[in-house]
């Protein structure tokens, strides 16, 4: 099967150790049938000893000794090649899922944003937890039982023929029914596994969602139709791996019965077969013995079989995810440019649309020259943050052309493209990490001094009040700062790199207004030239942009500097009115 075949390719570097360790299964079975081959010789030459030509029972008790020390040391020898056994085993699942699950993170950080857009943070969460430990637990562990089994399996078949073929028919015969039995439960397992997986992956989406928007939660008081979310997600989870936990159990009595039925026929037919004649006392009870050895791969037939498919329906959400390739790549002929871009952006004839089929951006054309600004405005929805992301890359345009410093940004190398590209996004993301670490994110060499002047850029000077200043941690996505704070946070760490392009997504909606002035007025006076796209609603943050974009629907309805705008009629003029009439009443109120 493909999984198996992709398990051993990813075995690479422990595929000695791991084969080695099988192999050693190999001796470790084998030595599980020495002990009661030993116990026959010990019962029939010792205990009730052997006929000699006269027909006397001769009792070999200088065999006693020799015997039982072999018996003591086959035991010891069993016990230590299966413990070297799992340590190989366990150290070669751990290093491929460790392989594996570096290899996954590493994959996913290159994949682009419609990725991102189709697969949830639970469920990629649990892929690289959940099914990773399924894979681990059956190189560890299921397939060194399946081996060990059949080898017992075969093994004492062999021997059993040896000593009796029709006793051993007998006990053979009661092995097909268990076949039947178990193919019907994988058949019927598989689906209800990949149902249980996909309820789990629902019950993890739902808890982060949960937790990492917890604030909204309480705000607005919903935290018992949350737990009933929750509860409800729950219950599906728990519903269907009972489901698959109770065709299990509808299986195994009939299963344990079949194989426990191995030992009421070794005892009934191997004492009568012994009162004839055909078996001796050491013969009967090494059989005995041995009849759990041949039970025990039957009834853990239906238990591989349940753990297999588990497996199965893991590794195929693993193997999703290991050969997802995403759609922005560079060009084999793309070009590198190590030097600093000088910041010259045009946008020719660009369109976007969406897979599911949204036109969102229409027949965009504008220029950019180096150390302009730009500033974007329109109504929720207009195209905004897809127009800026299609400069990063963080989507291609479907239609038309977006060039950076003269090159359409496919040919540029993805990683220099960014590089020289800083953006402070609508949706603020802090790590947690100290504030200097997230202003330096960007850099992590960079100095406390720059960390501080960027700051200071940024009007984020309420950090020297913290009680730990700039080593102060930050609470995931910034848990224990204002909006206002984690803007300012952000936009220094988007200044930090000193970007040739710097893109602000709605990034001083949450701050005063002397604030945003104070923040303008150092965006205006940057010690490296940069141009400046920003997206915002509020007149006082676009107009002293060099060019105003008005987005409407997709398409670009209007375009000019703050006064050529206000000599038109459109979006820009009633927003300037309304907002210049707020703040007229305002201030009349406060007079």
């Amino acid at each position: 099967m493909f999984q198996l075949r992709w398990i051993w390719k990813n075995l690479k570097g422990y595929r000695f150790s791991y084969i080695f360790g099988l192999c050693l299964v190999l001796v470790g079975s084998g030595l599980t049938l020495v002990n009661p081959m030993i116990t026959q010789r010990i019962v029939d030459q010792v205990i009730t000893g052997v006929p000699d030509a006269s027909g006397h029972l001769v009792r070999h008790l200088d065999q006693l000794v020799p015997l039982v020390i072999a018996l003591i040391l086959a035991t010891l020898t069993r016990t230590a090649v299966f413990y070297t056994v799992i340590m190989l085993c366990e150290r070669a699942s751990q290093g491929v899922v460790r392989t594996l699950r570096d290899y996954l993170y590493q994959n996913m950080q290159q994949q682009d944003m419609d990725f991102y857009d189709k697969n949830r943070t639970g469920d990629l969460m649990n892929r690289l937890t959940g099914d990773m430990d399924m894979i681990r637990h059956t190189l560890a562990w299921i397939v060194r039982v399946i081996l060990e089994n059949v080898v017992l399996f075969v093994g004492t078949i062999v021997y059993f023929l040896t000593v009796d073929v029709v006793f051993t028919l007998v006990l053979l015969a009661i092995t097909p029914f268990i076949y039947v039995v178990t193919t019907r439960f994988s058949k019927r397992v598989g689906p209800l596994h990949r149902d249980s997986r996909e309820k789990l992956s629902d019950l993890n989406t739902g808890a982060q969602e949960n937790i990492a928007g917890n604030r909204v939660v309480r705000a607005f008081a919903r935290e018992d139709f949350e737990r009933e979310k929750f509860d409800e997600k729950n219950r599906n989870y728990r519903d269907a791996s009972m489901k698959a936990n109770l065709l299990w159990f509808h299986y195994y009595p009939v299963i344990e019965s079949l194989a426990q039925s191995l030992t009421v026929v070794t005892l009934l037919v191997g004492g009568l077969f012994m009162i004839y004649g055909r078996l001796t006392a050491g013969e009967l009870l090494a059989f005995s013995s041995l009849a759990g050895t041949l039970a025990n791969p039957m009834r853990m037939m239906g238990m591989l079989l349940n753990d297999l498919q588990r497996f199965f329906a893991s590794s195929a959400k693993i193997i999703e995810l290991y050969y997802a390739r995403p759609t922005i790549v560079n060009r084999y002929d793309c070009v590198e440019k190590k030097e600093r871009f000088s910041g010259r952006v045009e946008f020719k004839d660009v369109s976007l649309k969406f897979r599911n089929g949204a036109e969102v951006l229409k027949h965009i054309s504008f220029t950019a020259e180096p150390g302009q600004t730009i500033a974007i405005m329109g109504n929720t929805g207009s195209g905004k943050t897809s127009l800026v992301n299609l400069i990063a890359r963080l989507y291609d345009a479907t239609g038309g052309e977006v060039d950076v410093d003269g090159l359409n940004v496919k040919l540029w190398d993805k990683s220099d493209l960014r590089k020289n590209i800083g953006m402070a996004t609508q949706d603020v993301f802090l790590f947690s990490d100290t504030v200097d670490g997230n202003i330096a994110y960007g850099d992590s060499d960079m100095s406390e001094e720059d960390v501080k002047y960027y700051a200071h850029l940024a009007a984020a000077d309420f950090i020297d009040k913290m009680e730990q200043g700039y080593d102060t941690l930050i609470g995931e996505r910034g848990v224990g700062l204002s909006g206002g704070q984690k803007q300012r946070i952000a936009l220094a760490r988007a200044l930090a790199i000193k970007p040739a392009i710097l893109i602000l997504d709605d990034t001083t909606s949450a701050v005063d207004m002397e604030t945003e002035k104070f923040i303008q007025k150092s965006l205006r006076e940057l010690s490296f030239p940069c141009t400046k796209f920003i997206i915002a609603q509020r007149i006082s943050t676009t107009k002293s942009a060099d060019k105003i974009l008005i987005l409407k629907d997709g398409e670009i309805v209007q375009c000019g500097t703050h006064d050529e705008l206000l000599s038109q009629e459109g979006f820009y003029r009633e927003i300037y009115e309304l907002q210049s009439d707020g703040a007229s009443a305002a201030q009349g109120k406060g007079e």
